[in-house]
């Protein structure tokens, strides 16, 4: 049985009401950045996921790739983030309620979360990647129809990928076949790769990997 949250948080970003599975797949992630090849080399090096699943999700490139516990790439897909870009969440952003949140707050924060499977208010289940500040991983929500966040997750570029509060949306079928597998009954770990921050001051990789990554550090 997956391990269930269920204390209150006020500001759960955007109740899931997932998309049902369209006719047509969504399309997969490109090939992963200079940058997630990195963290992928430095979490095996280091065993800093702890013997746990993980997900990498890189930012500028509106991606996210699933791993088993030994480093084994089980999947990857594109994502929905956080409308503004930034890798600090504003003060007190769990505790508030989305009409409080404004363009310029809605983050996806960057670091190292463990992350459980539970659920939102409703019934929808979700990965809560910080519950403390209301960011979770789920399928992909409805959303305001001018949102259009299919239509979003299936373009080709990561242009257009801005758009929620700060959860991370990912296709309905990557989060049933891939995601919800890799954290049922456990938890696991999420690192979300920053897009302003360096990898360095992040996740305190040493000066050998910083430099190795600084040629791709600056393209988003």
């Amino acid at each position: 049985m997956a391990i269930l949250i269920s204390a209150p948080v006020t500001a759960i970003a955007e109740p899931v009401r997932a998309l049902p599975n369209a006719s047509v797949a969504p399309l997969p992630a490109s090939p992963a950045s200079a940058d997630v090849a990195l963290a992928t080399r430095w979490i095996a090096d280091t065993g800093d996921n702890g013997g746990l699943a993980f997900i990498i999700v890189d930012k500028r490139n509106a991606q996210v790739f699933a791993y088993s516990a030994d480093g084994r790439l089980r999947g990857s897909a594109p994502a929905l983030l956080g409308l503004a870009r930034g890798d600090i969440n504003p003060p007190g952003i769990g505790d508030r309620p989305l009409s409080a949140i404004e363009p310029h707050e809605r983050i996806t924060a960057a670091g190292r979360f463990v992350a459980v499977l539970g659920n939102d208010l409703g019934k929808a289940d979700i990965l809560w990647v910080d519950y403390a500040s209301s960011l979770s991983l789920h399928r992909v929500i409805r959303g305001r129809p001018a949102d259009a966040r299919r239509r979003r997750l299936l373009s080709p570029t990561p242009a257009d990928n801005r758009i929620s509060y700060g959860c991370i949306n990912v296709p309905a079928e990557f989060f049933d076949d891939v995601v919800k597998p890799l954290f049922l009954a456990t938890t696991g770990v999420v690192y979300v790769l920053p897009e302003i921050k360096t990898l360095h001051e992040v996740f305190g990789m040493g000066a050998v990997e910083l430099s190795t990554s600084k040629a791709d550090g600056m393209h988003g």
